[in-house]
């Protein structure tokens, strides 16, 4: 990770710390869940060669960036104030836009408030996610799947907290980042058990190192996942908060990028969605659609070449 450059800045009322390397036009790198800036250090070292400054901020409530304890401090709109305060503090009007799982989810939000902050947007896994005005989103996904499912069982402070700390922190993130299982997450009852993954008692993929695994452990070690996790627990508060843009359309050009057993791709009617033009009429400049064979969900890392190729490819036209 040499001449990744970290300094920590005071924006929305809470300090920040950002990695960056390179000059030139800044290329905002969003993290998800249960991530730091560090998922991105392929896309930062191959961005900074080819003449762009990347920028990647731990997000509010992750790593070395402020956790505010209030529950209610991690809406949309907290978020995406920390990213408007962030892109000014950089001296730019305007950056390029790289997103993936969580980070997807706020840049599609980004991209919907402040149209005028975003140049292009390259979003990973997660689509556009259509408000629909007859269901709270945390209700529909209940109804769905059951109470089990990760995101509804994530809903209670405390809670999974609690289950995760039983199985440890390293056991929690080699579950998730290394799973390959398609379709809904469901957990197993009253435990965190191999919820995400069956099968991670296998070694560790070739993209992921025991120190890379290190690395994110001894971070979530000293903060824990609650700070993550309550961007779950915003969902149905979301739901509210964005009444005024249901059916809103995000204007900002877009390359979509997943893996075919990505668990977002598999889940929730979304290859319906994003292949039988919905998609297209929610983000009327969505560019390209591009499905990654054999990758999962946390294509950025297992794919970093080929990601990096998509995002300059896309990029550089503008």
């Amino acid at each position: 990770m040499e001449g990744i450059a970290h300094r920590t800045v005071e924006v929305n009322g809470i300090k920040m710390h950002i990695a960056e390397k390179g000059e030139g036009p800044v290329v905002l790198f969003l993290h998800g869940f249960p991530e730091l800036w560090y998922s991105w250090r392929h896309q930062i070292l191959a961005l900074s060669s080819h003449g762009y400054r990347a920028v990647a901020p731990d997000l509010r409530g992750f790593g070395d960036t402020e956790a505010p304890a209030s529950v209610s401090s991690y809406t949309y709109f907290d978020i995406v104030g920390d990213l408007v305060a962030l892109i000014d503090t950089l001296g730019v009007d305007q950056v390029f836009l790289v997103a993936h799982d969580w980070g997807a989810l706020i840049g599609w939000h980004l991209c919907l408030f402040r149209p005028d902050k975003v140049k292009a947007y390259v979003c990973l896994s997660v689509p556009f996610l259509r408000r629909n005005p007859q269901i709270r989103t945390v209700d529909g996904f209940r109804a769905l799947y059951g109470d089990d499912y990760y995101i509804c069982r994530f809903q209670k402070p405390g809670e999974i907290e609690a289950q995760m700390a039983k199985v440890r922190t390293a056991y929690v993130l080699k579950n998730i980042l290394t799973t390959r299982k398609t379709g809904p997450p469901i957990f197993p009852k009253g435990e965190y058990g191999t919820a995400f993954n069956p099968d991670f008692t296998k070694p560790l993929p070739s993209w992921l190192s025991e120190q890379d695994l290190a690395y994110f452990a001894a971070k979530f070690e000293k903060t824990g996942f609650t700070g993550g996790l309550n961007y779950y627990r915003n969902l149905n508060r979301n739901w509210e908060l964005t009444a005024p843009w249901t059916g809103a359309q995000v204007t900002v050009p877009v390359r979509f990028i997943t893996g075919d057993l990505d668990m977002v791709y598999t889940s929730l009617s979304l290859k319906e969605y994003i292949h039988g033009g919905e998609f297209k009429k929610d983000v009327p400049n969505l560019e390209e659609v591009i499905i990654q064979k054999g990758v999962a969900h946390f294509n950025n890392q297992e794919a970093p070449e080929e990601i990096n190729n998509y995002i300059l490819d896309f990029i550089k036209k503008f």
